[in-house]
């Protein structure tokens, strides 16, 4: 029978099932010799480390860390934007501080939303041998880790799902968030109310445009393409966006910006107009409560997704095999002005 490379790389790259074959060994008792449970049978532990050697499996200093049973002090942070983005840097500063208490160190990069650099960005920590990942997929597909999952390298994706592989994840509970925001409109008497969305290939954008307009039909506002806009990454695009809703000849009462980045791009217009326009904002900031134009935001607490994600990674790390799981942060309404 013949055997996978022993290179480590390329498509005949051994997998977990190549080294539980080799060993004579159950898959589940070569991911527990991989993620360290101190409970597997010396013995055994031996024939996988022999075969994790053979094979190459990980690169073949894979089986020189098992054997001291030595794990990586850092892990890997991969987010799609800057950390000039209040959001992103609250969640890397919770996982950071998240990876002290573990006493190990948070290695950060970004992927600048685009897909092939998250993928690279992610196989370089790998082989970096970091201890686990977080990642912000920037990308559709996340079909590129699946090797390094079955490798035993654990992984938390947070704020969005990941594609075509199945690992724990840390989300916003955005439907809950944007029916929240439209709610809080209805309630004040607003019927024509703008929807200022980033790119919908965005797996936060498509869920909270779909509650906005469920809950706006739910509440029976006619459905108003004109004042739906999506695409809008910059500030620019979002500034000339609501400049065209509010020189229409029935511009909207009420805006909602589905990111921090379009909010700031619409009170930018807001507050040169002068008008007496609403808007509701998702995702909070610090200077929200000193903007001059009375503003509403959907919060949720970033730095607390964070670190909920790098405690169940390091949960992962210590070899918890349960199923992976999904949580969800909750988001809370606050009024930073009479709206």
């Amino acid at each position: 029978m013949s055997r996978p490379s022993t290179t480590g790389a390329g498509p005949n790259r051994p997998t977990m099932a190549d080294v539980a074959r080799v060993a004579g060994v159950s898959l589940k008792t070569v991911s527990r010799v991989v993620n360290h449970v101190p409970t597997v049978d010396p013995a055994l532990t031996e024939r996988v480390l022999a075969a994790v050697s053979e094979l190459g499996f990980r690169r073949n200093d894979m089986a020189r860390s098992l054997r001291s049973r030595s794990t990586s002090g850092t892990i890997g942070l991969v987010i799609d934007e800057d950390l000039a983005n209040p959001f992103y840097s609250s969640l890397a500063a919770g996982a950071a501080e998240c990876a002290l208490d573990h006493n190990a160190m948070l290695l950060t990069a970004t992927s600048g939303e685009d897909g092939d650099r998250e993928r690279g960005l992610v196989m370089e920590m790998c082989e970096r041998r970091v201890g686990g990942l977080l990642v912000v997929p920037a990308g559709g597909d996340q079909t590129y880790l699946r090797v390094e999952i079955e490798a035993g390298t654990p992984v938390v994706f947070i704020d969005r799902p990941p594609v075509n592989v199945r690992a724990d994840n840390v989300l916003i509970d955005n439907a809950q968030g944007a029916r929240s925001a439209i709610d809080y409109l209805v309630a004040r008497g607003h019927e024509r109310i703008g929807v200022l969305a980033d790119r919908l290939t965005i797996y936060t954008m498509r869920e909270r445009l779909s509650a906005a307009e469920t809950a706006m039909e739910r509440a029976g506002l006619p459905y108003r393409p004109d004042l739906i806009r999506d695409g809008l990454h910059t500030v620019p695009d979002t500034q000339a966006a609501v400049e065209r809703m509010l020189a229409s000849p029935e511009p909207p009462t009420a805006l909602f910006t589905l990111t921090n980045r379009l909010t700031l791009g619409a009170l930018g217009v807001l507050s040169r107009s002068g008008g007496d326009v609403a808007i509701v904002g998702f995702d909070d900031f610090e200077a929200a409560a000193l903007v001059p134009h009375p503003l509403t935001v959907v919060s949720s607490d970033a730095r607390e997704m964070g670190r909920v994600a790098a405690e169940l990674l390091f949960r992962r790390i210590d070899g918890e095999q349960s199923r992976p799981r999904t949580i969800v942060v909750p988001t809370t309404l606050v009024e930073r002005g009479n709206g």
